[in-house]
């Protein structure tokens, strides 16, 4: 198990936004999400409908780049790892809770189990 560096973990929890890379037939698809982070992943939300989740259904493999960019300066977290898909139960209902307290486009449109999965990214690399 990968795990993060009190460094690491500051930045994190305090950004919400990244680039998620999936692929599918070797064609990388990549776009901007928002996440909160895990005990051990990365937490997205997506829908079923989206390129990433059909991605994620066919290959299970995904990296995300968390960063920031100031002229002068850059951090970042990049991350590799394999996708759990979480659309119902216990854990869904955890990860729902703090995705509504920390969103306010959760609170705008919330939905329920089944409606919309998360993607939990469980590392198998990082850089940092």
């Amino acid at each position: 198990m990968i795990e993060y560096n009190t460094r690491e973990r500051e930045f994190l929890k305090e950004l919400e936004q990244a680039r998620l890379s999936t692929s599918h037939n070797d064609i990388p698809h990549v776009k901007p999400v928002s996440f909160v982070l895990g005990k051990d992943s990365i937490i997205v939300a997506t829908d079923y409908e989206t390129k990433t989740y059909s991605n994620v259904k066919m290959n299970p493999k995904a990296a995300i780049a968390i960063d920031v960019y100031k002229s002068g300066g850059y951090k970042a977290v990049c991350i590799q790892g394999k996708v759990k898909i979480i659309e119902e139960g216990d854990e869904f209902k955890k990860l729902y809770n703090i995705f509504y307290e920390k969103f306010a486009w959760v609170r705008k449109d919330p939905w329920i189990e089944k409606e919309a999965p998360f993607l939990k990214i469980m590392p198998r690399n990082k850089v940092s």
